[in-house]
């Protein structure tokens, strides 16, 4: 199945934000794709047309569609995660107001989550889901000793995961 696509590009300049400030020039690009034999499409539509509305214009259009495809399906897995593995799914109350924060501990849950697998664990943590990172990292048993003016927990894990916590640790940035 060849297809035969045209692309036509629009730019839109002086939009004014509701607090006045200036936004970014959006670019509109508009994509109409045939087949190149002259093939009906199983809508029984001779054209197919897509739209991609962005600020992006560090890219050409080429790279600008290779890029926005190469996007599609990361929010869908996202809001995946989100809605069933952080909560965000189902609101606690009937209150706006604390939906609201509840969302916003979701999202920010998530980004926190995100921002440790990419700066401090370990490669093969990256697809980790947080049910994993929670068993993992974040609910481990441990015992509090008070000995000899010392307050030492005892953690029951292996050698292995100590270290990866360690590593963990140094790899985090230190805030000032």
């Amino acid at each position: 199945m060849a297809l035969d696509y045209v692309i036509g590009q629009a730019t839109h300049i002086g939009l004014l934000a509701t607090s006045g400030e200036e936004l970014d020039p959006i670019r509109y690009l508009a994509i109409r794709i045939s087949r190149k034999q002259g093939y009906l499409f199983a809508d029984g539509k001779l054209y197919k047309y897509f739209g991609v509305v962005t600020n992006r214009w560090d890219y050409d259009v080429k790279r600008l569609l290779e890029w926005q495809r190469e996007k599609a399906g990361s929010i869908e897995a996202a809001h995946d995660v989100l809605k069933n593995e952080l909560a965000a799914g189902v609101m606690p109350c009937s209150r706006f107001g604390a939906n609201a924060a509840w969302l916003r501990m979701a999202v920010l849950t998530y980004n926190v989550m995100s921002a440790l697998k990419r700066l401090a664990l370990p490669p093969e943590m990256m697809t980790a889901r947080p049910k994993r990172l929670r068993f993992l990292i974040f609910q481990t048993a441990g015992r509090i000793i008070q000995h000899a003016r010392r307050l030492i927990c005892r953690v029951a894990v292996l050698q292995e995961r100590l270290q990866m916590w360690e590593q963990a640790n140094r790899n985090l940035p230190i805030l000032a």
